[in-house]
């Protein structure tokens, strides 16, 4: 491994792009503002294992496929951008039925579906991957006691749990501002819209962004 002023120049860096607000931070405060902190845990959970793929890439060189073939990047690109519009869309169309009136609070169902979509949405953004192969292999030293792979999975791991330790705080940040919102059926709906609106918001930005 790198040494302990390299280690600690690198949790660092990885603590300030982790807390400067981004595409996962709002992705987690979308789904708590329209489903309830139940829902904004389990997208964080979902970025969290989806992030892992990346991890994995960047560890066996997967990820320098995007490097060298942009067209795969950029299909990649634009069906995480479509995937989050789609999200955001049926967030606003969503309705609450006669028996949610009364606790307009989000459904089993929808709490366990905010896990698999932000999977998807995670292993579907490109940039990720990009992250992983740019920032990794600064900090890894190939004379080592640790093979390099084993040492990209110890740094990408760390780098995870950084950001879902971001993410966490974003779900009980957009909790409470919501939770006086959602104490009525109007609140619940208003918090639906504004949920779906930034995904749609989000998903638009990641397909024009040329970055």
């Amino acid at each position: 491994m790198a040494s302990w002023e390299t280690l600690l120049a690198f949790a660092t860096l990885t603590l300030l792009v982790a807390y400067f607000p981004g595409p996962a931070l709002l992705y987690t405060a979308a789904q708590t503002i329209a489903h309830g902190r139940s829902a904004g845990l389990m997208a964080m959970l979902g970025i969290h294992l989806g992030c892992y793929v990346h991890v994995l890439a960047a560890a066996f060189g997967l990820s320098a496929v995007f490097k060298h073939v942009p067209e795969l990047y950029l299909a990649v690109k634009i069906a995480g951008a479509l995937y989050l519009v789609w999200l955001g869309i049926g967030m606003i169309r969503s309705r609450l039925g006669a028996a949610d009136a009364q606790q307009p609070v989000a459904p089993r169902k929808t709490v366990k579906r905010a896990l698999i979509d932000s999977f998807v949405v995670e292993i579907l953004n490109p940039k990720v991957a990009l992250f992983f192969i740019a920032l990794l292999p600064q900090f890894v030293d190939p004379a080592g006691s640790l093979p390099v792979w084993a040492q990209f999975l110890i740094l990408g791991t760390i780098v995870n749990f950084a950001f879902s330790s971001a993410d966490l705080v974003t779900v009980f940040g957009a909790s409470l501002v919501m939770k006086t919102m959602k104490a009525s059926r109007a609140g619940f709906a208003l918090g639906r819209w504004l949920g779906g609106s930034l995904m749609i918001g989000l998903g638009l930005k990641l397909a024009t962004d040329k970055g």
